[in-house]
């Protein structure tokens, strides 16, 4: 699949969705869109820079939410006009889709609202590239109705993203198995590396996190075969003003993303052996 100029795929090389959770400033969002695209030209991957301009799904009406769609959208555009990257927000039902599809380069689907058939299709219907977060509630195999929600649109630039599913009251767990049955949809199958950690509601009013377990996640999704890695990262994650405890810090991005490198490599270079069953 094309996807921001470049090819992604199983035959190709993991690519890099990644940002703070929500648009904090316009100064932070350059400089993390800044460092993230030094990086990713060192490291030769595709990278598309990640963050929301309104965080609809938060645990409490007092939660930090963003700086609403005006002016989220115009810092946008700067990383986009400044730092020369593609750029992904979430959107939701009462998002005015055009208008934010006129500005970024890929739409994305909150989890919650995997199943609501006529957001979903809209979304689709904008023309742009979509990455469908696979509810905390659903099946892997599911998601092949999903898709065929949104492909009814005429789009055929899906994704599908695996973020965990609910295991208990506040808690997550990531089945790897998932992202193999996800395949069977056809599309391109990007791993959450930091919502997997999440712990909703884990903290009362907001969620808890274990960051400490974000690499060993996204290394065995890695391992497992995806197309893409989605990371939310921040340069001090215990400032953050969402989703800070499952946020990986931005000093610490390059060391595990040379390693992520390295396994993605070598698993694609050898191939799936399930593929052949």
């Amino acid at each position: 699949m094309k996807l921001c100029g470049f090819e992604v795929g199983l035959d190709r090389p993991l690519f890099l969705i990644a940002g703070p959770c929500v648009i904090e400033s316009e100064q932070l969002a350059l400089d993390t869109a800044g460092e993230l695209n030094m990086l990713t030209q060192d490291l030769g991957i595709p990278f598309i820079y990640k963050s929301s301009f309104d965080k609809a799904n938060r645990s409490s009406a007092e939660s930090f939410r963003g700086p609403g769609l005006e002016r989220g959208l115009e810092i946008l555009q700067r990383v986009k006009s400044s730092i020369g990257v593609p750029v992904l927000t979430d959107v939701h039902e009462d998002t005015p889709l055009q208008e934010v599809a006129s500005v970024v380069d890929v739409l994305q689907t909150p989890a919650f609202l995997c199943r609501q058939t006529n957001f979903i299709g809209d979304v689709a219907r904008q023309g742009l590239p979509v990455n469908i977060k696979k509810g905390q509630f659903l099946a892997p195999w599911d998601m092949t109705h999903v898709v065929e929600k949104a492909t009814a649109s005429g789009n055929d630039r899906i994704m599908v993203c695996e973020r965990g599913v609910s295991f208990g009251y506040n808690n997550l767990v990531s089945d790897m198995r998932s992202l193999a049955v996800m395949r069977e949809t056809g599309c391109p199958v990007v791993y959450d590396a930091t919502h997997s950690v999440q712990l909703p509601g884990g903290q009362g009013a907001s969620s808890g996190g274990q960051r400490e377990f974000v690499p060993v996640l996204a290394r065995s999704a890695v391992a497992a075969g995806v197309s893409g890695l989605f990371m939310e990262t921040h340069p001090q994650p215990d400032k953050a003003l969402s989703d800070g405890p499952n946020a990986w810090p931005l000093p610490k991005m390059r060391e595990l993303l040379e390693t992520l490198m390295e396994i993605d490599h070598l698993v694609k270079g050898k191939g799936f052996a399930e593929t052949s069953l």
